[in-house]
């Protein structure tokens, strides 16, 4: 661990490790805001699915409104005749 430490100060020099630091975590933290968003969306996803899924099952049940036939009218039985 002293060894990768001293190899790093030698290859980037002293000033710059805390920029390298700063960067790494600033490029962590974006890395997390996108991996929440990512599961979020999914959430939200697999939430309107499941909503999906229960309203299909309603209207396999027939809980559905019933339609009722409407009776003739006098136009549509002279046109008929």
């Amino acid at each position: 661990m002293l060894l990768l430490l001293l190899l790093v100060v030698l290859l980037f020099g002293a000033n710059k490790i805390p920029k390298l630091a700063r960067s790494s975590g600033q490029a962590i933290g974006e890395f997390q805001k996108g991996r929440e968003q990512v599961e979020q969306e999914l959430e939200e996803m697999k939430d309107g699915e499941t909503k999906d899924s229960e309203e299909d099952e309603e209207t396999e049940f027939g809980t559905e409104s019933q339609v009722e036939p409407e009776t003739e009218s006098s136009f549509d039985s002279d046109t008929r005749e």
